[in-house]
């Protein structure tokens, strides 16, 4: 049987058209945290010309095999194991996708994982990251301030993520932000581009 994930057949729509436009020119991409591998196969679906790298921890592996075989796409490699605390890939991607990892991490994890990101992309390459992101220290909803108690209970390490914290990371890692757009569900896409300014943001806004 292969694995479901609610939230992925809820988000990936929104989602999509985001990347139709922000990946519209990039050829490789690294998807980090593929989870059950849904996003991997509908977005590589929806971008055809992309050649879209899922990854995930070793034990994440096996249901996002499922889910390649069961669609059976041209630009869908084999998923790679990737743990942000271990060894990255050796490629080079112009394109990094995550949705829904963040918050799952401790905060050390994250760091790990934008101090990684310029081993493994080009000198033009592409962020996008979705998720919930509290605001300056502040939550943006209600239910946002009740899943991360919720978090919290499973792990204190997880939590949601200032979006101005992971900005800094961004930036200190050579990715200036390019857009901070609302998703459904107290949601947001961040979109960052490495070795441009914030003063090029204009020329991006897909919305």
């Amino acid at each position: 049987m292969l694995p479901d994930s609610p939230a992925c057949v809820r988000n990936r729509g929104p989602i999509l058209e985001v990347l139709q436009h922000g990946f519209a020119d990039r050829q490789r991409v690294l998807e980090i945290g593929s989870g059950t591998g849904q996003h991997a196969v509908h977005f590589a679906a929806g971008l055809p010309r992309l050649v879209w790298q899922s990854s995930d921890r070793e034990e994440h592996l096996p249901g996002i095999r499922a889910w390649l075989a069961h669609a059976s796409l041209p630009n869908t490699p084999a998923p790679l194991a990737l743990d942000v605390d271990g060894p990255w890939p050796a490629g080079r991607y112009d394109a990094v996708f995550s949705a829904n990892t963040l918050h799952i991490m401790g905060w050390p994890q994250v760091q790990r994982l934008f101090a990684a990101l310029p081993g493994v992309t080009t000198a033009d390459a592409r962020l996008v990251m979705y998720g919930p992101f509290n605001d300056a220290g502040r939550f943006t909803s209600e239910s946002n301030a009740a899943f991360d108690a919720a978090l919290k209970v499973r792990d204190p390490r997880m939590g949601i993520r200032d979006w101005q914290a992971v900005d800094a990371l961004a930036m200190a890692s050579g990715f200036a932000l390019q857009a901070r757009l609302p998703m459904p569900a107290n949601n947001a896409c961040l979109v960052w581009q490495r070795g441009a300014t914030i003063a090029d943001a204009g020329s991006y806004l897909p919305r």
